[in-house]
C-alpha cells in the first residue's frame, strides 16, 4: 500500500467515524444531555473525545493550540456543560482539519510527539481512532438504551460506498 492509500484511508476513517458521533451528539435527547446517571455525562463524553481527537492529529504536545471556546486548563470536561451547537461547532471544526493534519504527519517518525506515550506516530494514530469510535461507540450504546435511538454505521468517509 502507497502512502498516499494509506493516509486516505486514515482520512476516511477519521470522517467517517466523526460523522457516527456527530449523529449521536445531534440525535441526543435535552434529558440525556446532561444526565448524571453516569460517571461522565453525555456533554462531558462527546467533548473529550472531539478534545483528544483534536489534540492527537498535531504533529506533538507543543503544535496543540485549544479550540477558542474551550474552558479550562485540561480536556474541558469540568464546570458548566457546554451545549450541543458548542460540542457540534467543536466537531465542525475537527472534522475540518483532518485532512490537513493527516497530509502534514510524520507517519514514518517512531516517535508519536506526546511523552505519555511511547509508540510511533503511526501507531498513535490508530490508537487516537480507536478512542474517537470507543466512545461514539459508548454514546451510540447510552441514546440506544436511554431513547431507543440507533446511530447509523459509517463506513468510510461519508459520500464514499460504505
Amino acid at each position: 500500500m502507497t502512502e498516499a492509500v494509506f493516509r486516505s484511508v486514515l482520512k476516511s476513517q477519521y470522517h467517517a467515524a466523526l460523522a457516527m458521533l456527530r449523529e449521536a451528539v445531534e440525535r441526543c435527547p435535552a434529558a440525556e444531555w446532561s444526565n448524571t446517571d453516569h460517571k461522565n455525562a453525555f456533554w462531558q463524553v462527546a467533548y473529550h473525545t472531539l478534545f483528544f481527537t483534536h489534540l492527537y492529529l498535531q504533529r506533538d504536545e507543543a503544535a496543540f493550540q485549544r479550540w477558542a471556546q474551550h474552558r479550562g486548563p485540561d480536556d474541558g470536561i469540568d464546570g458548566a456543560p457546554y451545549t450541543q451547537a458548542q460540542v457540534l461547532e467543536y466537531w465542525s471544526f475537527c472534522d475540518r482539519l483532518v485532512d490537513d493534519a493527516v497530509d502534514a504527519l510524520d507517519l514514518d517518525s517512531a516517535e508519536c510527539g506526546f511523552s505519555w506515550y511511547r509508540m510511533s506516530k503511526l501507531e498513535h494514530q490508530l490508537v487516537n481512532l480507536r478512542h474517537l469510535q470507543h466512545h461514539g461507540a459508548q454514546l451510540a450504546d447510552r441514546l440506544r438504551s436511554a431513547a431507543d435511538i440507533g446511530i447509523g454505521w459509517i463506513g468510510g468517509r461519508p459520500g464514499t460506498a460504505d
